[in-house]
């Protein structure tokens, strides 16, 4: 991971909180990981909520946090 990754890993998780973030050098899998520390409950798993987010690059995962963030916000509101 470049210092540059580490940098923007590092946003992320000030930002959305309650993930731990990985990145995968795996062939046919995405890159980047984000596994929350608590499980979604079946009523946010329902919503769309999910445990674990993949995706090919930083910034789509962090487009895929926000909508998770966003489920679980519609949910207790």
């Amino acid at each position: 991971m470049t210092d540059h990754e580490r940098r923007l890993i590092d946003l992320l998780g000030s930002i959305h909180r309650g993930w731990r973030y990985e990145a995968r050098d795996l062939p046919g899998l995405p890159r980047w990981w984000a596994h929350r520390y608590q499980p979604v409950t079946p009523t946010q798993h329902a919503a769309g909520a999910r445990d674990s987010v993949a995706r090919t690059t930083i910034h789509r995962l962090a487009q895929a946090l926000g909508h998770q963030d966003e489920i679980i916000h519609l949910i207790r509101n």
